[in-house]
């Protein structure tokens, strides 16, 4: 049985009416909006001028419906794009945030449409010398609070014409008035399918309408034209009209799909075969309705050798492109469902409109130039053939946990440069100081260039703000080489809004519900952007091949998993008491996570999480062999500032947490997320006569008996940037995670140093003496005189220190008679009697071994 289609199929506008074919002009731009008189907006006349009265007609019940319905008077909000505007707005009639004036103010008509006339020049103003090429246009009621746009939430916009050209457009199928349109419906069913199709031209001619280059209709020296384009293959379609043999206009019909499977090996993202001369695309994104991939080589256009293949079950997407150059450096994206354009989630470089432009050229040199006018938004990158990295440590045996001494930096606030070839120059630094693993901040792309990196977009690409990912690379092996290893910080709780798989299922600001990744809304508090659904089969595959990439591609040691507490459906809203307790549907998550992982590597790959939640649930983590973060910040910090009332230090031993494996506590006092020691002590520091936390030189001092305590807890121990130098600049200083100071200026400050020197001898102590792996402790840690004995195979230890203002006598029972050495003051000897008594001042600290210490 023959069907007609007239409006039901997916339509792609592909080239533009022009004087000749193939060449535009200004005042016909390369793909100017084609509307229908049942549209979302329609107009009169048919090719309006600026100088023309234009009668705008726009209809509530299409495009996004946000109007549909509304109470109240509707409003146009409108601007024009013109010949000097570089494709933005220009001569908007009204600021937003102000009520809407009188004169922009729609008629209601009735049945959910409303209209408003003006002549463009003089409604917006614009000057006679500049052409007006387009009008943008949005409704909204009179706050503002609901606006009209197109469905995808894109704005409107309508062609402004020049009557000295002859001009076409269709006005059947309908598409949306978008400013370069690429409107959505669905494919024709199959072969033998008709579809509707009528133009009009602004001056009478001989017309043609064409398909894939054979004609279907004719009209001589008329100004409408209408055929039925019949579907004889599948596979996109052009369809075309032509006036005069001279100016046209054309689309794409996307036609019937292809069904069949991608090739045995083609992964995620592309796959390059032929020697890197042939390209595979993979994308799943399933119930959508076609996808074209467009770039450099077919110069952005959705043409039928980029018109993708839908697998069996309809869940992946896929097409091979050949003819490429392996040498050459390719820009693409993904055209899904006629109107949304998205980068590849597994690319592994994007280019960024916005945000390139400020990256400095040493940083990144040679970068691709973004392909302004062709397409918008974020693109990907890809070759066949790029620069490789030749490894110079191919088996780098890992520290020990017990024995982890771990940095944690951002790369933005911790060099000038902000560069993975500096940082690599930096390692010296961090190797005097005893550092034996780097923790860095996010380092893959993530939205804005200046950031902490937890609003992530792109899971396989390094951050180009930092350097090129053969610098990454480079960066690592450096590390390597001196004994470090490198744990980078994943965040795959949530992602943000460019990422591509968020804009693949997204409605009314929010994922949608058939988001095969993300929750409509989070599940716990704390969350931002959009949450990822870890008991998804598909966000599970997701992770799963990010977390192997990393550690395959650029040979990272480990993993700090941002709030790993959040990855649960078990939804606790805004109450955090309900979110940390005891999860059993979490906890099975974070086991298949960490055995995939040691699928992947089991060579004592460091699994981190950042969890915080109730002691019986980490405990069954850490009987896995996972490490949890454990921030003593603010009892540290108490006793620090010279406060008794929570200076209760006991948490930084993993006995007090009721884990039965000794190294699975990853202690600080500070980290990326917490105010300052240092700040504090100086801003609001206890004092008692002449003795004053808040001076600097005290300060400092303290700081010092803190890194003392840390370091003699047994287990992995993490270091703030700039911790081991006191830094002293507010956590909120130009916003929370705004820029800060980089103060490498305090390396020339004695006292600093001073501090310096303590943290590398005991971060040196820790690493050389088993006894500060030992699992024979005990410590009084609640008072205002701390004490931790450590018990040893070849040496036993003592640190007592007194964190009050004023003198305090101790007196504590050592495990052995004789002689013992301040490990901190010289290995000076002191001779002990079952018990060591002394009056300690106010900041007094000592480490006492019952042996010389390496």
């Amino acid at each position: 049985m023959k069907r007609v289609f007239s409006l039901f199929l997916t339509l792609i506008a592909f080239s533009v009416a022009c004087k000749k074919i193939g060449t535009p002009t200004q005042e016909q731009p390369a793909t100017p909006s084609v509307t229908q008189q049942q549209g979302l907006i329609t107009w009169s006349p048919d090719f309006p001028s600026a100088n023309d009265t234009i009668v705008i007609t726009f209809d509530a019940s299409k495009g996004n419906k946000e109007l549909s319905n509304v109470a109240g008077d509707v409003y146009i909000y409108s601007g024009v794009v013109t010949d000097q505007s570089n494709g933005g707005w220009k001569y908007v009639k009204y600021d937003w945030s102000v009520a809407a004036p009188a004169a922009a103010k729609a008629k209601a008509l009735g049945n959910n449409k409303f209209s408003i006339s003006f002549v463009p020049r003089s409604f917006y103003n614009v000057p006679q010398g500049e052409k007006i090429l387009k009008l943008a246009v949005l409704f909204r009621n009179a706050d503002g609070s609901k606006v009209a746009r197109n469905a995808d939430g894109s704005d409107m916009f309508i062609p402004v014409y020049d009557h000295t050209q002859l001009n076409l457009r269709f006005t059947n199928p309908e598409f949306e008035p978008k400013f370069n349109p690429v409107p959505v419906g669905v494919n024709a069913s199959a072969i033998g399918d008709e579809v509707n199709i009528s133009a009009i031209s602004s001056q009478a001619a001989n017309l043609t309408l064409m398909l894939n280059g054979v004609t279907f209709a004719s009209a001589a020296n008329a100004t409408t034209i209408s055929g039925k384009a019949k579907i004889t293959v599948g596979g996109p379609q052009l369809i075309k009209v032509v006036a005069n043999n001279s100016v046209e206009q054309s689309f794409l019909l996307t036609g019937i799909v292809e069904v069949a499977d991608p090739p045995a090996g083609a992964k995620d993202g592309v796959t390059f075969i032929n020697n890197g001369t042939s390209a595979i695309f993979k994308l799943y994104a399933p119930g959508k309705q076609n996808l074209f991939v467009i770039g450099d080589f077919n110069n952005w256009q959705p043409d039928p050798k980029g018109f993708m293949k839908r697998s069996l079950d309809g869940n992946i997407w896929w097409i091979q492109i050949d003819g490429l150059d392996p040498n050459k450096e390719y820009a693409y994206q993904y055209l899904v469902n006629g109107s949304l354009k998205i980068a590849d989630p597994y690319c592994e470089k994007i280019l960024d409109p916005d945000n390139d432009q400020y990256i400095n050229a040493s940083t990144y040199p040679n970068l691709k130039a973004y392909p302004t006018g062709k397409t918008t938004g974020i693109v990907s990158v890809m070759q066949g053939n790029p620069a490789s990295y030749v490894w110079q440590v191919l088996n780098f045996t890992r520290p020990q946990k017990q024995n982890l001494v771990i940095y944690e930096l951002h790369m933005r606030d911790f060099m000038a440069a902000h560069n993975y070839k500096t940082l690599e120059d930096t390692l010296s630094y961090l190797s005097r100081l005893g550092v034996n693993a780097i923790e860095l901040m996010p380092v893959n792309e993530f939205e804005g260039n200046s950031s902490w990196g937890y609003n992530p977009d792109f899971y396989f690409s390094p951050d180009k703000y930092y350097g090129t990912k053969n610098e990454l690379k480079a960066l690592i092996d450096k590390c390597h080489q001196k004994g470090m290893a490198v744990v980078l910080d994943m965040v795959l709780n949530h992602s943000f809004g460019q990422s591509p798989m968020v804009q693949l299922y997204f409605e009314n600001d929010k994922p949608a519900a058939n988001s095969p990744w993300f929750n409509q809304q989070a599940t716990h508090p704390y969350s931002v952007g959009y949450d990822f659904n870890h008991e998804s089969q598909a966000t599970k595959y997701f992770c799963k091949n990010v977390m192997r990439f990393w550690m395959q591609e650029y040979k990272i040691d480990g993993y700090r998993f941002d709030l790993s507490k959040g990855f649960t459906q078990k939804n606790s809203g805004d109450d955090v008491n309900a979110w940390s307790q005891y999860d059993a549907s979490r906890i099975a998550i974070w086991k298949d996570y960490n055995n995939f992982i040691k699928t992947v590597d089991n060579n004592n790959f460091y699994v981190i999480l950042e969890h915080f939640a109730e002691d019986r649930e980490e405990q069954e983590l850490s009987a896995e062999g996972m490490m949890l973060w454990n921030n003593l910040n603010a009892s540290m910090n108490q006793a620090t500032m010279g406060y008794s009332d929570g200076s209760d230090l006991s948490r930084g031993f993993y006995s007090a947490h009721g884990f039965t494996q000794p190294y699975n506590l990853v202690t600080y006092i500070e980290s990326h997320d917490e105010e300052r020691l240092m700040f504090k002590n100086i801003q609001y520091g206890n004092a008692s006569g002449s003795y004053s936390v808040k001076d600097e030189a005290t300060a400092l001092n303290r700081q010092k008996m803190a890194a003392a305590f840390l370091f003699a807890m047994p287990g992995p121990k993490m270091i703030w940037q700039f911790g081991e130098l006191g830094y002293d600049i507010s956590i909120e200083q130009n916003g929370r995670t705004g820029e800060k100071p980089i103060l490498w200026n305090y390396r020339n400050d004695p006292g600093r140093v001073a501090l310096y020197n303590v943290f590398a001898k005991m971060a040196s102590l820790k690493k050389n003496n088993e006894v500060f792996a030992t699992t024979n402790f005990q410590y009084d840690l609640s008072g205002k005189t701390k004490s931790i004995k450590l018990t040893g195979t070849n040496s036993n230890v003592v640190v007592v220190g007194n964190f009050d203002v004023v003198p305090q006598e101790v007196k504590i029972p050592f495990p052995a008679s004789g002689t013992w050495y301040d490990c901190l003051n010289g290995n000076a000897a002191i001779t002990v009697s079952g018990n060591y008594a002394a009056t300690l001042q106010p900041g007094e600290y000592h480490l006492f071994s019952s042996s010389i210490l390496n």
